[in-house]
């Protein structure tokens, strides 16, 4: 513990570091207070019958994304998603369309297009999901609570343009925080917004348990403990690697070990357990939106029987499809991010091969069979977090609201954006105390 607070000292003594994390986190302030301005033309006192809808079901979902903002009837109320539906179109295009798959491969400047089609095609997504939230607000509020009335033009079309504006201005908070701050800053808008739910939650939790005394104090604990338990394990699973040994041809340049002289230099290839991170909880969680969509336009006993199946996101068919949903995502999305053709060629130009496998096609043969069996276990690992928030409300009467940080997309993103903002971190302090211990080392830098 003493070293844990020693190194967050140290923190503060590297001013470039000291200075993004105050950017990041102004910004991140800047996001909060956003989540929490209620659009012009609307009574913020009449909101009760919106935040009643966002409580269970896939409204939940939604307004644990926004961090609040979707029941708030806030300016950020459609949030980064449109941004991070508009990233996966994009990504997914690049595989059949050869202009976007030459930006990829064209470095930075490939990637600034990317970038600039991605906008717009927020932009385009917004315009769409702007107008729907509207329409749900006509649903749901009553007449009173629009200022401007009912049926004003003036209220939806200056309604739509401030959403348009919300998540523009959303957006480019997450890229001045990648780019000035620390972190991945879309991910921690995400990351703070599903955070920002967790203390009504665990007070929702706790006044259960203990105040109403349903299960006492020690349930709690044990709830928790379960909690910590399920964090731990998101944690093995985003860390988790396969390692496969490379071995280089043999080298004539004089190194500090005979043996990188004699027998070549020996290294590894890492491969993630789950290669696909979260991408197939999103994918799968936005298929689940779709039938119960298309059964509503129906009211035929049959649709509607679906509507309430895939409306209870804690239910067996549910749970059954969005886990199924999620395994066959996971290969999907594993298959077309892991390069291993790409990887075999690399290998092959540097001079390196895996022992008992020739270099070209049959390395990329092996590769892709050995990412085929570790994908296996990770994808049923991946389901089974996704799916653990239903388990602990079926066998432990959880609340709701606290069993969504029980797994999840919830759980996997807060963990994933987690490690990579300590990893930067600690590669800051790293630097830095590298550059202390080497001063001549700060010389050669000031010479070049």
């Amino acid at each position: 513990m003493k070293k844990f607070f020693e190194s967050l000292s140290n923190v503060w003594k590297i001013e470039e570091l000291k200075n993004r994390i105050l950017i990041t986190l102004g910004l991140l302030l800047v996001y909060r207070f956003g989540a929490h301005v209620t659009l012009p033309g609307i009574d913020a006192t009449q909101l009760a019958n919106l935040e009643g809808q966002t409580k269970s079901g896939i409204g939940s979902i939604l307004d644990m994304f926004t961090g609040g903002a979707f029941s708030q009837a806030s300016v950020f109320a459609l949030g980064i998603m449109p941004y991070i539906s508009a990233s996966i179109v994009v990504q997914l295009m690049g595989i059949a369309i050869p202009y976007l798959q030459k930006l990829q491969s064209d470095g930075e400047s490939g990637r600034k297009k990317i970038n600039q089609i991605t906008r717009w095609l927020t932009i385009g997504i917004t315009l769409v999901q702007g107008p729907t939230y509207i329409y749900n607000l006509y649903r749901t509020l009553p007449g009173s609570a629009f200022l401007l009335g009912f049926d004003s033009f003036e209220f939806l079309f200056s309604s739509v343009v401030i959403l348009v504006t919300g998540t523009i201005f959303a957006m480019w908070l997450g890229e001045k925080i990648t780019d000035k701050g620390i972190g991945n800053g879309i991910s921690l808008l995400i990351m703070v917004g599903i955070l920002a739910r967790f203390p009504q939650a665990f007070i929702q939790e706790f006044t259960t348990r203990v105040t109403n005394n349903n299960g006492g104090p020690m349930l709690l604990v044990i709830e928790i403990i379960i909690w910590l338990l399920v964090i731990i394990a998101c944690v093995l699973l985003t860390m988790a690697i396969r390692k496969i040994p490379v071995q280089y041809a043999r080298r004539t340049a004089s190194g500090d070990f005979e043996q990188d002289m004699l027998g070549g230099n020996r290294q590894w290839i890492p491969l993630k357990l789950n290669a696909a991170g979260v991408m197939p909880i999103i994918f799968a969680q936005a298929i689940m939106f779709i039938p119960a969509a298309l059964a509503g336009l129906s009211t035929s006993d049959t649709s509607q029987s679906i509507v309430g199946a895939f409306s209870n996101m804690f239910g067996f068919w549910y749970n059954f499809v969005f886990a199924t949903l999620i395994i066959v995502f996971t290969y999907f999305y594993t298959a077309i991010t892991v390069p291993t053709n790409k990887m075999s060629d690399d290998l092959k130009r540097s001079g390196g091969f895996i022992p008992g496998v020739r270099p070209g096609a049959e390395t990329s043969d092996f590769l892709d069979k050995v990412m085929s069996l570790i994908t296996f276990p990770g994808s049923l690992f991946l389901a089974l977090i996704a799916v653990f928030p239903a388990i602990v409300v079926s066998l432990m009467d959880v609340q709701q609201s606290w069993a969504m940080f029980f797994g999840g997309t919830s759980l996997i993103i807060m963990v994933g954006v987690a490690i990579d903002t300590i990893q930067q971190i600690n590669s800051y302090l790293l630097n830095k105390h590298y550059d202390g211990l080497m001063k001549s080392g700060k010389n050669r830098k000031a010479v070049a």
